[in-house]
């Protein structure tokens, strides 16, 4: 397979994503996934995968962006809210940045997978319903998103998943399980963006100029299938509820925790 650029292969690309789109707003750890990804193909963890990784989020972020801008159109009130909600993440997040990364280890991300998964399995119990306290987000009181956004700092622990954490949030403050999903699509415009636009800051000078081909094309995936991923998932969820994601994550963390044991999986 041809080489695109420092060891990473067009399938490389490919392969990650898709992982990207599909993961990214399913509460499952997108994180984990793209980690667990590369290590099983036998990817070496060079600066450009770590980059790619974090520049394909920003296809995502479209994806989001294109479904729900409308919602952004009509006045200045979801900014707000949604800048309430993502403060403790952003200011707890760049405080702690130097532990996170620390954080990065296979046992942690297996075990936040298990407990995230028996948390989700049990969610359906406490979300069963159709009523909201809330119509809509934007009707949100800021003490309810304030508490969303602490929920979300919970998500800076690798494996956790920001989903997971912010539609747990929305659900102890009053929401059902699609409005408590769509907060979550939303609050991850400024999360994700802040998030990746650091990153990217921080990196941007390195970029090697053949690399823009692939950084460009994995965006370019990361946007469709995540737009597919987005709808498909309100429909699952509305339908069926959490519970086939926590099992899903209770599996895939014995998953990881077998394989670092076989020591076929690292995640540094």
């Amino acid at each position: 397979m041809h080489q695109v650029q420092d060891g990473m292969s067009w399938i490389a690309v490919w392969i990650l994503a898709i992982v990207e789109g599909l993961t990214e707003f399913l509460p499952v750890s997108s994180t984990g996934h793209m980690r667990l990804t590369s290590s099983l193909m036998g990817w070496e963890r060079t600066p450009l995968l770590n980059l790619f990784e974090v520049f394909i989020q920003l296809g995502a972020i479209l994806a989001v962006l294109s479904l729900y801008y409308r919602r952004f159109l009509v006045g200045p009130r979801i900014y707000f809210k949604l800048i309430v909600a993502f403060l403790p993440t952003g200011i707890i997040g760049f405080l702690a940045y130097d532990t996170i990364k620390v954080l990065f280890n296979p046992l942690t991300v297996s075990l936040s997978l298990l407990v995230g998964g028996v948390f989700l399995v049990f969610l359906d119990r406490w979300s069963n319903r159709e009523s909201s306290k809330f119509a809509s987000v934007e009707d949100m009181p800021y003490t309810s998103l304030l508490g969303v956004g602490f929920m979300q700092c919970i998500s800076l622990v690798p494996g956790v998943s920001r989903s997971a954490a912010t539609i747990l949030g929305g659900v102890a403050v009053g929401l059902n399980r699609v409005l408590a999903a769509e907060l979550s699509f939303l609050l991850a415009l400024p999360t994700m963006f802040a998030a990746s636009g650091y990153e990217m800051f921080k990196q941007y000078r390195h970029i090697p100029s053949d690399a823009w081909p692939m950084l460009l094309s994995g965006a370019a995936i990361a946007f469709v299938v995540a737009l597919l991923a987005v709808k498909v998932f309100v429909q699952l969820v509305q339908h069926y509820g959490f519970k086939q994601f926590g099992y899903y994550r209770i599996l895939i963390g014995l998953l990881f925790l077998f394989l670092y044991a076989q020591g076929r999986v690292r995640l540094d």
